[in-house]
């Protein structure tokens, strides 16, 4: 199996998209912008094609026969390719859904082929972390850089959204952040629902244990500033 890589001529997308005219579209404008494209019609497929090349960033769709977009998403993100959901929905709870699955961006249909382009850089982007030294958290090691978690010495798997809000709350490290100031510092917007920030709260301290993120009632969250 060998990785993409965006040192090459283009980065690499997988698309996950069950419908043939919709994935040979979304196909064909994708390359036109310089992208590379893997196309696939199921996550089965899509899982399949990453074990021959892994991608740097995925499109992926929502409903999907066989394994549907959130579950290929929570597959994808468990191992560290970023996700951007391609779906006709756009209530407020299938966003916050699609979001808690791991995903990084959400594009409803229809779509402009400029606007998903761009998402897609923004999130590549943002997964280049330039901070150089690893932070620790009581046992807790976390390298922004490398974008590795390990607890007792023991390797951690946290998805891509989990990662975001653990990497806001360190940024900012010893400050009480509400949610709103997490998805700010997060996602470089404030579309997403401040409720995804609660749900990875809640998973980062399954993970990770209960004290690494403190709530402050009334305020937001914080963790705990480094020992003087």
């Amino acid at each position: 199996m060998k990785r993409g890589t965006a040192d090459g001529p283009a980065p690499l997308v997988l698309l996950a998209e069950d419908d043939l005219d919709v994935r040979e579209t979304t196909q064909l404008l994708l390359l036109r912008r310089g992208w590379r494209v893997t196309a696939t019609a199921d996550g089965i497929e899509a899982l399949a094609a990453v074990d021959v090349e892994v991608p740097e960033i995925a499109v992926v769709d929502v409903a999907m026969p066989r394994m549907n977009g959130l579950d290929l998403t929570a597959r994808l993100t468990a191992l560290g390719i970023p996700v951007v959901l391609l779906t006709a929905r756009s209530l407020p709870v299938d966003e916050v859904s699609g979001l808690a699955a791991g995903a990084d961006d959400y594009v409803t249909k229809p779509f402009d082929a400029d606007v998903l382009s761009a998402r897609l850089r923004a999130v590549l982007r943002r997964g280049r972390g330039t901070a150089s030294e690893a932070v620790t958290i009581g046992d807790v090691r976390v390298d922004l850089r490398a974008r590795r978690v390990e607890r007792a010495g023991v390797p951690v798997s946290v998805t891509s959204v989990e990662f975001r809000v653990l990497e806001a709350l360190l940024r900012d490290r010893g400050a009480v952040l509400s949610r709103e100031q997490v998805v700010a510092m997060a996602w470089d917007s404030t579309w997403q629902d401040p409720r995804i920030v609660d749900t990875n709260v809640q998973r980062i301290r399954r993970k990770l244990g209960s004290d690494v993120v403190e709530t402050v009632r009334g305020f937001g969250y914080r963790i705990e500033a480094e020992p003087a």
